[in-house]
């Protein structure tokens, strides 16, 4: 069985293959301070010391994120940005409130809001990415891919998934091995989509569980109901959208 350090070292070297595939010249990613994101940096800055980038978004974020995220580029050694997202976010989403006017439903403002920050986010990574030649990494493990714990065309949209084969356990074990600093280890899993949200509360199941499914290992009915019914709903999200055949 291959240590972490060995997978780290092949994921590495299959960065390094699929951005000469692609022509393109390094890889940026979105830095939100959170486990994922900050595996990813550490693994493309080890693929590209010279060409990667980590990307600060803050959106009507919590403080603490940018910290977290500057912890992250410090211990790692990454480039990084900042492109502050909040105006031009709150002014598009009264845009879109005010466009509909009294049809608007008051009770799908806070999704609405929360994945419109997602896809501007995305919007915003892909133009650095293309002035400067780059892909741009997504921060899906393998329960979130399963379950379609992302936003479609936001997080969603990347070109290449570093951690896509891990676990979230398996996440923290490399963040451990990289380096990761102790305070992004030891905060909850979250989105910051809105106040005291995490992963867990908002998906009604836990990773671990998400984990030990995954595994083939037994898990309650309940929460096996749970990731099943996410799987099914999510599937559009992981395929390309049906086109009409030539009629």
């Amino acid at each position: 069985m291959r240590s972490i350090e060995e997978k780290i070292d092949l994921t590495v070297e299959w960065l390094q293959t699929r951005v000469k595939e692609s022509g393109t010249n390094g890889i940026l990613v979105g830095l939100s301070g959170g486990i994922d994101s900050s595996v990813v940096s550490f693994l493309i800055k080890k693929a590209f010391p010279e060409n990667s980038m980590g990307v600060i978004l803050p959106c009507k974020s919590h403080a603490s994120d940018k910290d977290d995220a500057l912890a992250v580029a410090k211990a790692c050694g990454i480039r990084y940005t900042e492109v502050d997202l909040t105006n031009e976010q709150d002014s598009l989403l009264d845009k879109v409130v005010a466009g509909l006017g009294d049809t608007f439903k008051q009770e799908s403002l806070r999704l609405t809001d929360a994945n419109l920050r997602a896809r501007m986010r995305m919007s915003t990574l892909y133009a650095l990415a293309n002035a400067q030649g780059y892909l741009v990494a997504g921060t899906d493990n393998a329960a979130e891919l399963h379950t379609g714990y992302f936003t479609k065309y936001g997080d969603g949209g990347v070109d290449i998934l570093p951690i896509a084969a891990l676990t979230k356990r398996e996440v923290y074990d490399w963040a451990i091995a990289l380096g990761v600093p102790q305070s992004v280890i030891d905060r909850p899993p979250s989105a910051g989509l809105w106040e005291g949200q995490t992963d867990e509360s908002e998906m009604g199941t836990t990773y671990n569980k998400i984990d030990d499914f995954l595994e083939g290992k037994t898990i309650p009915a309940e929460d096996k109901a749970i990731i099943d019914r996410m799987h099914v709903r999510s599937q559009h999200k992981r395929e390309m959208p049906p086109a009409a055949p030539r009629f």
